[in-house]
Order: C-alpha cells, then structure tokens, then sequence
C-alpha cells in the first residue's frame, strides 16, 4: 500500500487480522527485515509494516528525517486505516521512532518492546560519528553503505551472516543519499526519551544483545533499571533478529 504523505509516498503493508502490531525497521533497513519473523507469527493479529522516511520503498524529505517526522508518518497511516492503539516493536532506529510516537500518543501505544534500541539520545562522542558518517557519505557512498553494514554484526560473525549482510547491501545501495543524510540528521538530532519510557505505564520491554556494538548492554541493563523497563538479556550483537532469531521470536510471541 501507498500513503502520500506531505507529496511523498510512503510504502506499508498489512497482514493477518486482530489486535495490531506496528513493527517498525531500524536504519538502512526495511520492512523486508521483518519477512522471516512474521512468519512465524499466526494471523491472530493485524501486522503492520512500514518503510519509514529514505528506506525501501518509501521516499525521502527535505533536511532531515526526525524521529518526530517518522512518528507522524505512522500516524498517518493509523488516522487512514482507523487504527485506534497497537503493539509496537522497534528496532533500533525503529525504537527512537515508537518512542516518539508514545511521547505524543501514548494512548495509541498498547506495548512497547524496543530491539536492540535505546530511549537515550546520542552521546557528544556518537553525534560526532554521525558528522564523520556523512562526510564520508558524500565522498564514496557505496564505501559507507558496505561498512555500516557490517558493523551491525559482530565481527565473529560476518562471515557466518555473509549472505544476509550482501542482501542488506544491495538494497540499501538503491536508496536514496539525501534520504540516507536526512536519516543520520534525524538520529543524531533526536531527544532523550528516557523520561518517557519511565512513565510509560503499560508493558515495556528491552531486549538487548551482550554483545551489541551499536548499543552496549551495560548501558542499556543501566536504562531498564532507570526506566523500569523488563530487560532480556539476549546472545548476539545489533542484529539480535537475525544472530538469535528463535530466541527473539519467543520473547516478542510470548510478551
């Protein structure tokens, strides 16, 4: 399905019927990530996947993608669809944007699960990763793709998940840079949102990878006790859906 949001198109779909799930994908990704995880997921709920702002299907804005954007693109497409409240599950970038929405809608937000993310903003050391991050977008964009991609798997382990990382590259090689920009823009940019997750009172939970080198555990076990999130403690790194599929699986179905 197609949402023309603000003269952009905005690419999602619907699966299954029943109370709704929003599963939104992190950064140079797309809901295609969610493929093999919906899978495995009965037709008792109504699952809704989105292409958020710059990524798979979707188009791109001006400057900068904010998390805040994003959230108002969901809704959007909740006011469209006459979606009153639902399940979200966010995958890093995917987390700062349901948080987003749950700081403007928190009556539209039945759970919270958060994916190898984070309700904290970026530290001064990572917002200035973020400007490296473009500058060498600008001069070899295909040399950045191949190496954020990588990193999101542990080093162990890129050679076990080879394939899986060739086919996140060739996809997000068709994306957009300026969507790409807008993106890093919009990450860096965001707010602290610890203080929403706290008082958050419906279901929460942090599934973190100990080995995670985009999010590291310590500071996440940290924010589940400021936050009073439950905290699973999962094997793998960033890609917690691809190194420990059935395990996530079972966290999220049984949650």
């Amino acid at each position: 399905m197609i949402l023309n949001y603000n003269n952009t198109q905005i690419y999602y779909e619907f699966k299954g019927q029943g109370p709704v799930l929003v599963l939104l994908h992190g950064f140079l990704e797309s809901s295609t990530m969610w493929n093999r995880f919906i899978s495995k997921i009965d037709n008792s709920k109504t699952i809704l996947t989105i292409d958020l702002p710059g990524h798979g299907k979707s188009g791109s804005f001006d400057l900068v993608h904010s998390m805040e954007l994003m959230a108002e693109v969901v809704l959007a497409i909740f006011i469209k669809h006459d979606i009153k409240s639902a399940t979200f599950i966010g995958h890093s970038m995917g987390g700062y944007v349901a948080l987003a929405f749950a700081e403007s809608y928190n009556d539209k937000v039945d759970k919270l699960i958060l994916l190898n993310s984070t309700p904290a903003e970026d530290s001064e050391e990572r917002k200035l990763n973020r400007d490296r991050a473009i500058k060498i977008i600008k001069q070899n964009s295909e040399a950045f793709i191949s190496m954020a991609i990588s990193n999101l798997f542990i080093e162990s382990t890129q050679n076990q998940y080879a394939n899986q990382i060739q086919e996140m590259k060739k996809e997000v090689l068709r994306y957009p840079i300026n969507g790409i920009i807008a993106t890093i823009l919009g990450m860096k940019t965001r707010k602290d949102r610890s203080l929403i997750l706290k008082e958050f009172q419906k279901e929460k939970i942090m599934i973190c990878g100990i080995d995670d080198p985009i999010i590291p555990f310590e500071v996440s076990k940290s924010l589940s006790l400021q936050t009073g999130a439950i905290l699973k403690k999962v094997t793998g790194g960033h890609m917690s859906l691809v190194e420990n599929f059935h395990e996530i699986v079972k966290i999220c179905i049984s949650s």
